[in-house]
This record gives C-alpha cells, structure tokens and sequence, in this order.
C-alpha cells in the first residue's frame, strides 16, 4: 500500500493543488495529520478536498481552535487573528467536518500517525531529544507526525538518535529505507507552510510493502497564494513568511 502523506496544509489551496499534480498516480490512499485551516486564505476549499480525498484524517490544534476550542487562548497574535477570520469563513459543512476530526495517534496500513507527537497531540518535536523523549510512548515502529513544520524526522535505535535529512534546494526527493529494529518518527513537511528555509510544498509517501519513505518537495504558485492572503485582509507576514520558508 502506498499512502500519500500530508500535513499542515494551512488553507493554501495552490500549494495542495501543485502536491496533488505531483503525486498523481504514486499512491493508494491519502492520509492527513492535521491543520487543515489556518493562516491560509482558502479554509474551505482546502477543507472540502481533504474531506473527499482522504482517507483518514486527525486534527491539529488549528483546527480545533478555528472551530471554537480553547486552543486558540495559547495561540500568537498572528495565529489567533488567523484563527477568528477563519471561523468566520468557514462554511458549515467544513467547520462541522473539521469539529469532529478524530486525536492521534491513530493506525493504519501497519504504521501510526499523529500531530504533535505520539504521547501529546500539540508537541512539538525539533530535536533528537525531543524525539529520544518520546521511546515510551512509541506506538509502533513507523510514526508520522507534523506540527513543526520542518520535512524530515529522526530513528531511534539503542539508545541512541538519528536526524533523517529533507531534500537539498536543489533535489526533489530523498527516499528512506525502513530497517528493521529501529523506529521511526517521520515528519512529512507543511505542505502549505514550510518552515524549514524552503517554501516548496513538502509530502512525503510510505510504501509499506518496499518498506520506503519518499520526502518530496515541489513548487507551486506561491504569489498566487500571497495574493489570496493579502486580499482576504489576513495580516501581510502570513503571505511574505511563504516566499521565505519560515
């Protein structure tokens, strides 16, 4: 089974669409951590394509807060006046959607998947000790998640961590093998909002029978986002942070 893996896609429906041509024919299903909405200026039609593309799908925490939960109280300036212009966008079918989105981690096609991380929906994983935190609270050996931002992850074996490394600027993939005994935890990248220094969309696809993970980058339209942004009224760091990768 190959699963096209995607996260914190944001409301940027340019960059969804450039990932959705690029992966076109490489996978079986569709599987979404989470940050569905937020930042971006097209909530609902990134959330109706999320509704009829993927098959499983948890939330993030913008996409409770831009439903009503209290997670927006812990939210910066730009992230909570992100959050209440997409209240007010969003549709009815989409914030119900988005409402009842089920918390990670969750399993399927013989892996696990969360936001934050597998023991916390909203932490942040960034370092190897971030990551060597989590040994007792690995759910299998192959653990997606997002939340960060930045496309990559780590392994864990014998104590010990390793950084799996993005794609270079100048390369569109890097391909994991997955070895026995060892786990994983494997960040598939913002699709509509990297913060890793390049503003490619970033996905990644599992395939579980050649027991490989595809780290894929793509452009996109990125101005024609910045422009939906700025004229949604949505603050101006929101469109010139994509050009940026930050």
């Amino acid at each position: 089974m190959r699963s096209l893996i995607l996260s914190d896609i944001h409301g940027n429906m340019p960059a969804l669409e450039a990932v959705a041509t690029d992966a076109a024919g490489a996978y079986d299903d569709v599987i979404c951590l989470g940050d569905i909405v937020g930042y971006g200026a097209d909530p609902n039609e990134v959330t109706h394509w999320v509704r009829d593309h993927a098959t499983h799908v948890i939330r993030g925490n913008h996409d409770r807060a831009c439903t009503g939960d209290a997670a927006i109280d812990d939210f910066s300036d730009l992230a909570y006046h992100a959050a209440l212009w997409t209240r007010r966008r969003l549709d009815a079918a989409s914030c119900e959607y988005l409402k009842n989105l089920p918390q990670g981690p969750c399993a399927v096609n013989g892996f696990h998947f969360a936001h934050g991380s597998p023991r916390d929906e909203d932490e942040y994983i960034f370092s190897r000790q971030d990551a060597a935190n989590q040994y007792g609270a690995m759910p299998g050996e192959v653990c997606f998640i997002g939340h960060t931002h930045v496309q990559g992850g780590f392994s864990l074996r014998k104590g010990r961590v390793w950084i799996i490394e993005r794609p270079a600027e100048n390369e569109t993939e890097t391909v994991l093998e997955i070895e026995p005994d060892t786990w994983y935890l494997l960040n598939p990248g913002s699709v509509g909002q990297p913060r890793d220094g390049d503003p490619r969309a970033a996905y990644a696809i599992h395939d579980s029978e050649r027991r490989t993970v595809r780290f894929r980058r793509v452009p996109y339209d990125t101005e024609a986002a910045q422009g939906r942004i700025l004229a949604a009224g949505l603050p101006p760091f929101l469109a010139a942070r994509l050009a940026a990768g930050r």
